[in-house]
């Protein structure tokens, strides 16, 4: 891949999201939030510890108040180093001690907090038993939002991701299908992926002829035949940011019925991709996609929603399903993924990652969506 690397983020972008996610806190009527390892702590803080443990790590953000990083003392030192340490005070707490009173200490002990979805259940179960008059609501529940629009940074580092899981496909479409296995053409994908920048690779779908009828089928041992109908789903982090494509190729001439359910397909995406603009409601995204396939005749073989969010995780809100009433907002980034899924025969499949600009939307993936047809 050629391109310079987005310049990485500062202990500043660290402290402005902190200070962001206490006001939206406070807008929702929360006391604070309680953040746990995982994709939350690593968008707010940059640190990601070793190991997670049963031993208790959490930030707390408050509204008015220094945010805290609650860590075990034998994981201080990693802490310190995180890019957003200097915007936040470690609390440490050694083998022996009662972790959930030091955390207990930060916090009003009859607040509502908002906890990522993430935290251990013996976690929340400590801090109830210590604190019995708090309560506690799921970030996904209370701050759907909280990591849904991204700044410039941001999408040029999803951009780079997908511009990645691009070249991936470039390169997988030259290689044999017919007479190999679906984890052959898995690991291809797997191995292009990390070839092309992805430290991480979250998922290989390679669903040939009647696997393809299973959205989430990822690889298995069957062998891909001439006549098959292929659907490739792959994607994973780059950079700390998420890629995720499908495109659906064919081992040889498709049928008139297979171009025509592509056709259908391709038509879809397109739909759900000319209705993205900001103040849009998510769910017209989904209701344009499937509004194409229903009159086609297919509406029943469309079995999943249209989209998801995407950014340090390959799924996280908003989503593009019907009731979700969520308007669009520039930055936000998504999937636009239809599908037709006939058991026991094929299916097809098209996504691509979607960003909302100030008056539509631009697409993260560019690589064809007609049929390719493959050896």
């Amino acid at each position: 891949m050629t391109g310079s690397t987005p310049a990485p983020f500062t202990a500043d972008d660290y402290r402005a999201r902190m200070a962001r996610a206490a006001r939206d806190a406070a807008d929702a009527g929360l006391a604070g939030l309680l953040v746990a390892p995982g994709p939350d702590m690593v968008w707010l803080t940059g640190y990601t510890p070793t190991a997670v443990t049963e031993r208790l790590t959490v930030l707390v953000l408050a509204p008015g108040r220094d945010p805290v990083l609650v860590v075990p003392t034998l994981e201080a030192p990693d802490a310190e180093h995180a890019t957003g340490a200097s915007a936040l005070t470690l609390r440490d707490w050694t083998d022996g001690k009662d972790p959930y009173a030091v955390t207990a200490a930060l916090l009003d002990d009859r607040g509502r907090f908002g906890i990522s979805d993430n935290t251990w259940a013996m976690h929340l179960l400590g801090l109830q038993r210590t604190l019995p008059g708090s309560s506690y609501a799921s970030l996904t529940d209370a701050l759907p939002m909280l990591r849904a629009v991204k700044d410039a940074a941001e999408l040029e580092l999803l951009a780079a991701a997908g511009a990645a899981a691009d070249a991936t496909f470039e390169e997988i479409r030259k290689v044999p299908f017919a007479g190999r296995r679906e984890s052959d053409v898995g690991h291809d994908l797997a191995d292009l992926l990390r070839r092309f920048g992805h430290s991480q690779v979250d998922f290989t779908i390679v669903g040939s002829g009647p696997n393809g009828a299973n959205p989430h089928h990822e690889v298995g041992d069957r062998v891909i035949q001439q006549g098959d109908m292929v659907v490739l789903d792959f994607g994973g982090l780059k950079d700390g940011y998420g890629s995720d494509t499908t495109r659906t190729v064919h081992v040889g001439e498709p049928t008139e019925e297979e171009r025509t359910v592509h056709d259908i397909v391709r038509a879809a995406q397109e739909a759900g991709y000319r209705t993205v603009r900001p103040g849009v409601a998510c769910q017209e995204v989904d209701r344009a996609a499937r509004a194409v396939i229903d009159d086609a005749g297919y509406g029943e073989y469309f079995i999943h929603r249209t989209g998801h969010g995407i950014g340090v995780t390959t799924h996280e809100p908003p989503y593009m399903i019907e009731g979700e009433e969520q308007p669009l907002v520039p930055g936000m980034c998504f999937s636009v993924e239809p599908g037709i899924y006939l058991p026991g025969r094929f299916g097809v499949r098209i996504e691509d990652i979607v960003t909302v600009t100030a008056d539509g939307g631009r697409r993260l993936n560019d690589t064809t969506r007609e049929m390719v047809i493959v050896d």
